[in-house]
């Protein structure tokens, strides 16, 4: 069984002493590419940095994080489109819009991802899209840029019915899926299989969001297989099924 974990931070502090044993964990059971969003510019450099010790398995990706958006983000974003210029990347990422938090920078929020997603047409890459307490707010962001212009993923869904209609209604996006589906209380296993296989890649967003059994713990790229599992169970198909099928998805967008 391969893997592809398409949204990965393990290039943050969180793994900095056990980096090595965490990749290779993961690689021994089937995880063999890692995919990289950034989140802000301090986080570029340990980005580039875990791409370096493992060319064949990591790979990145550049962008601005919604949470990472404030009044200064005009600065923020000429440093992060700098980096186009000076890497490959294989799709901007982390981009979006998060009112979960703070509602204060909105505005701020929306010019920094209708940016973003230019950037995605013009550099022909896909957009890893984070959407907290935002749905209508990015939905708008994508129509006012042209949504048959765009493809991506639609990173950690875990929404409503209704918005994984809307998503499906655009043709170049995916669903990213990870640990909240196996979540107890999450009503997404009650309607994911609504949506076809072709459509769907699988994620950690490690450390976060660490899936059943491992729930309070640091999670990590090993556990993407745990995800993997629950899908199998929703679709009724077996588990080597689902890993054949995401993974043709991911290196089909991505690669």
């Amino acid at each position: 069984m391969k893997l592809i974990d398409t949204h990965t931070h393990i290039y943050l502090n969180d793994f900095s002493g056990d980096i090595a044993d965490v990749v290779a964990k993961a690689k021994s059971g089937g995880i063999f590419r890692f995919l990289l969003p950034n989140i802000d510019v301090e986080t570029i450099a340990p980005l580039h940095h875990l791409c370096d010790q493992y060319p064949d398995e990591c790979f990145p990706m550049m962008g601005l994080h919604p949470t990472s958006v404030n009044s200064s983000y005009s600065t923020v974003l000429k440093e992060i489109k700098k980096q186009f210029e000076l890497g490959n990347y294989i799709a901007v990422g982390e981009i979006g819009i998060d009112l979960y938090w703070d509602k204060t920078f909105l505005n701020e929020q929306k010019n920094v991802f209708e940016e973003q997603l230019r950037w995605s047409i013009d550099y022909g890459l896909p957009a890893v899209i984070h959407t907290r307490d935002a749905f209508p707010e990015v939905m708008e962001c994508i129509a006012k840029i042209g949504a048959n212009n765009l493809r991506g993923i639609f990173h950690s869904f875990g929404g409503s019915k209704e918005e994984l209609e809307s998503i499906l209604q655009l043709d170049n996006f995916l669903i990213g899926i990870n640990g909240v589906v196996t979540f107890k209380n999450s009503k997404l296993k009650n309607y994911l299989a609504n949506v076809p296989l072709e459509r769907i890649v699988l994620e950690t967003d490690a450390p976060y969001l660490s899936p059943v059994p491992h729930r309070g713990k640091r999670n990590e790229p090993l556990y993407l297989a745990e995800t993997a599992k629950k899908l199998a169970e929703i679709y009724r198909i077996s588990v080597e099924s689902i890993a054949e099928i995401t993974t043709q998805n991911a290196l089909k967008l991505f690669f």
